[in-house]
């Protein structure tokens, strides 16, 4: 009986440890493998920190590696300006260059892949420019003005443009209305826009150049960003007939006013071709010395006091009132190149018309010379578009 009882024992031992055997080799099947670990953000600045004569056409950026970008601020040293930015989880862009011989400060902040926050920050200058290194651009029309339908965008540039294609992608022109327009350039320093035809009456038209800081070639800047918002009003069109010596005014294709008018003479003969009203003045002085005209010359003239005067050529022709002529107006042709009516007949027309007004001219041998004034109407499309510096030129877009 002892003998059975020790078998027994030693079975129930045996049994046990097998089912311990099976339960540890389940459990290997559950392990799990430990998580890498996780790093910290990094920022990434491309300025030094206490940078001198960083470069302002720079658009300061920030990069950020292994988290999320959160902010990021930039302002001058002074804290009176600061530049605006594009964010995201992985960089931030300024929006605008920077301006010459200022110090900036820097911050940008974020989180890492392992839940900690990171900052970096950054002062620097940038490099300093004269006057005779920053080229300023003038605008024409002037900010909030109305003007005419055949009123050319001018720019106007103090110093050469050599870069004129990067210029011209900066320079903007947008509407309300769907009008195809382009950039031409007259040299390095003057740029005219126009559209395909005149300009859509009643148009909302915005002119952005974004240039302030942008490099023009041979070490000259843009010196200043212009936004400039016009309004066109109605089409004014006059048509002066030099054969029939007759003024005829029409407000968006109708017929206002037909006036009597006096041209030039044979030796001084009024010139053919669309031209658009460039100043107006109530009273001028007018100077055939102006005009090339010796003062020794026969046909020289010096009158005062000319009323209702409106410039439509850089050589010197205007509509104005003629007190003199008005037994030939609308009978014969003898100014020495202006167009002439009565005084009460200029000032209606000085009072209807603005700048920008389109007055063309026909009936006369005497051809309208390029850029003698605002010619720009005259030069066929396909031609005009070929002065961009950019091989496909821009069109104005609508707003």
């Amino acid at each position: 009986m002892r003998v059975k009882r020790l078998r027994l024992a030693t079975a129930v031992v045996c049994t046990a440890f097998v089912a311990l055997a099976a339960c540890s080799a389940e459990g290997v099947k559950d392990a799990v493998t430990p998580e890498a670990a996780k790093d910290p953000i990094t920022l990434s600045p491309n300025v030094a920190e206490k940078a001198r004569d960083v470069k302002v056409d720079t658009l300061v950026q920030i990069r950020a590696d292994d988290g999320v970008l959160t902010k990021a601020s930039l302002r001058t040293a002074d804290g009176k300006q600061t530049i605006g930015g594009q964010l995201t989880d992985t960089s931030w862009t300024a929006t605008e260059r920077l301006e010459p011989g200022t110090t900036y400060s820097l911050s940008a902040t974020g989180t890492g892949d392992d839940g900690t926050s990171g900052t970096v920050r950054r002062s620097f200058t940038t490099q300093k420019l004269t006057l005779a290194q920053q080229t300023y651009p003038s605008v024409a029309p002037l900010k909030g003005e109305t003007v005419g339908v055949g009123m050319p965008v001018i720019v106007t540039f103090d110093l050469p443009v050599k870069d004129r294609a990067l210029f011209e992608k900066h320079m903007v022109v947008t509407t309300d209305k769907d009008v195809t327009g382009s950039w031409t350039w007259f040299s390095d320093r003057v740029a005219h826009f126009r559209p395909e035809t005149f300009w859509p009456a009643r148009t909302e038209v915005r002119v952005h150049l974004s240039l302030n800081s942008l490099p023009a070639g041979s070490g000259v800047y843009g010196q200043q960003d212009q936004d400039v918002k016009f309004h066109v009003g109605a089409q004014v069109v006059s048509t002066v007939d030099v054969a029939k010596h007759q003024l005829r005014y029409t407000v968006d294709g109708r017929a206002e006013k037909t006036i009597p008018v006096t041209t030039g003479d044979n030796s001084h003969r009024t010139r053919e071709g669309i031209k658009v009203i460039m100043e107006k003045f109530s009273s001028i002085d007018m100077d055939a010395a102006t005009t090339g005209v010796d003062s020794e010359d026969p046909g020289y003239y010096n009158i005062k006091d000319v009323r209702w005067a409106m410039r439509l050529t850089n050589s010197g022709e205007f509509l104005h009132s003629a007190p003199w002529s008005v037994g030939a107006q609308g009978n014969a042709n003898v100014s020495h190149g202006c167009t002439g009516m009565s005084p009460a007949n200029a000032q209606w027309l000085y009072q209807h018309s603005r700048r920008g007004d389109v007055v063309k001219y026909v009936g006369s041998p005497r051809s309208l010379e390029d850029r003698n004034g605002w010619t720009d109407w005259n030069v066929p499309w396909s031609t005009w578009t070929e002065g961009s510096a950019l091989e496909v030129p821009p069109t104005s877009d609508t707003a």
